[in-house]
């Protein structure tokens, strides 16, 4: 983008300042409701005139963007906030995939015919302390 504006910016400044160093007569300016006359050449009004409307046109353009900068400052903070929700989801996941694995390579012992036998006539205390 940078090298796009200067390939029709140059031009452009190029174009006005030799405009402007052409012409080298002598204006006068005044400000109608005012009695403030100032006379000037011709090249200094242009130059001070294009430099004035690039300024206020970056000016104006900053302000217009400024919803744009506000939203993308906000949805930076809430990647950042969503990013470190997910590194702690992925922890959690990989502690999780772990209990897992330990799970299945865990097989509990069943109790064999006899054992079963015996039990029913334990009591429920004998039972469920052995």
């Amino acid at each position: 983008m940078n090298l796009l504006k200067m390939l029709i910016g140059l031009p452009v400044l190029l174009i006005v300042l030799v405009f402007a160093f052409v012409n080298n007569d002598l204006v006068t300016f005044s400000l109608w409701p005012f009695a403030f006359e100032v006379t000037v050449s011709l090249s200094v009004a242009i130059v001070f005139l294009f430099t004035f409307g690039f300024v206020f046109g970056n000016i104006f353009s900053w302000l217009s963007h400024s919803p744009l900068r506000k939203a993308l400052r906000h949805h930076k903070r809430q990647y950042k906030k969503l990013n470190k929700e997910q590194q702690k989801l992925l922890k959690e996941m990989g502690m999780l995939h772990e209990d897992l694995e330990k799970a299945k390579e865990y097989q509990p012992q069943k109790p064999t015919f006899f054992q079963r036998f015996k039990n029913i006539f334990k009591s429920k205390k004998e039972a469920i302390a052995e």
